[in-house]
């Protein structure tokens, strides 16, 4: 989805796992994979740098919108559009055209 200055995505987050990744389901759900536990914020700033480092914008250009204590998550990308988003998920393993 297109925001005004940049893209939000819905993320599905899962903690505590045993590497960083960023996966993309055939039926198109995002999902993030953090080493981080689920507690004091570490799992959504995680996120944050991890998405961050992703897609090339600073922490600060990186928004959490809606799910900070749930594992489905809004997030906000300023700084990027729809199409460097979609090709860098289209780059992400577990994408199926």
């Amino acid at each position: 989805m297109a925001a005004n200055e940049g893209v939000r995505l819905n993320i599905r987050v899962q903690p505590k796992a045993s590497r960083n990744a960023l996966t993309v389901a055939p039926d198109g759900q995002i999902r993030v994979a953090l080493t981080a536990p689920p507690v004091e914020g570490k799992a959504n700033k995680a996120l944050v740098a991890f998405l961050a480092e992703r897609f090339g914008v600073p922490k600060r250009d990186i928004a959490l919108i809606r799910g900070a204590a749930s594992r489905e998550k809004v997030v906000e990308i300023k700084g990027v559009t729809i199409g460097e988003v979609d090709a860098k998920l289209r780059s992400a393993p577990g994408v199926h055209d």
